[in-house]
């Protein structure tokens, strides 16, 4: 039955759905770096970015779940860690998260038609993953927005996982939330890598969940104990994938 219905769905993906996920990109791209460049950045994402991914998910269709919402105080900055399934991560994160946050992206996505640049001018932080001391300026420019209740993004895997295991984590986020004092929130995604697997365009309708889990004081974790912070994250996280 599924193989049925994900070939009566393939017109509607290529004829519907593809255009108006172009169309909307290029459009509230284009308005986000206006809204972003005249008003504010806060106000470029709070409209067109919830607004682009809400719409595009609604479309696919992609339902999505919460738990956790009261785990979040929207006047404290976080250093937010999420495990990464899939392109729609990012739909279900700037669609349901519901607070102000910078993500944490590699240089490769600024040459992305709109949507690079509308991200840069809303604040959000490219690095340059092959080149050490250009990732760390960066890194330390992103520092200066982390204030005010708005939040930094990282997925620290780097890339999605192919398996829906997660990968080992990188330190650039436990070692900015140290820096900073700030504490890590928790983010655990599942199921988006059903809807759209990792490096194939074989999009299907379907259900994705987040979990919201307790902030991670990080006041108790010196720089000598970076490798245990990283690893209660990532087990808090994997929490997440194992329950129902």
């Amino acid at each position: 039955m599924r193989r049925i219905l994900h070939i009566l769905y393939q017109p509607y993906k290529w004829l519907i759905f593809v255009p108006i996920l172009v169309g909307s990109t290029l459009v509230l791209g284009a308005i986000a770096i206006v809204i972003a460049s005249t008003i504010s950045p806060w106000l470029a994402s709070k409209t067109c970015a919830v607004g682009w991914a809400r719409l595009n998910s609604f479309l696919t269709p992609m339902f999505v779940s919460v738990r956790g919402r009261r785990n979040i105080d929207k006047t404290q900055s976080y250093v937010i860690v999420s495990n990464h399934l899939s392109q729609y991560d990012i739909f279900v994160l700037y669609g349901w998260l519901g607070i102000d946050f910078k993500w944490v992206m590699k240089k490769e996505l600024r040459n992305l038609p709109a949507l690079g640049a509308a991200c840069e001018k809303m604040g959000h932080i490219y690095i340059d993953r092959s080149n050490s001391a250009a990732a760390i300026a960066s890194l330390e420019e992103a520092k200066k927005k982390i204030v005010n209740g708005t939040s930094v993004l990282f997925f620290p895997e780097g890339t999605r996982s192919t398996t829906g295991t997660m990968r080992e984590f990188k330190k650039g986020a436990f070692v900015m939330a140290q820096d900073l004092g700030l504490p890590i929130l928790p983010i655990t995604i599942r199921n988006t890598n059903k809807i759209l697997p990792p490096n194939t365009k074989d999009l299907f309708p379907g259900h994705a969940s987040m979990v919201i889990h307790e902030p991670i004081d990080v006041s108790g974790y010196g720089a000598e104990r970076l490798g245990e912070l990283m690893t209660a994250v990532r087990e808090v996280i994997q929490t997440g994938l194992d329950s129902n």
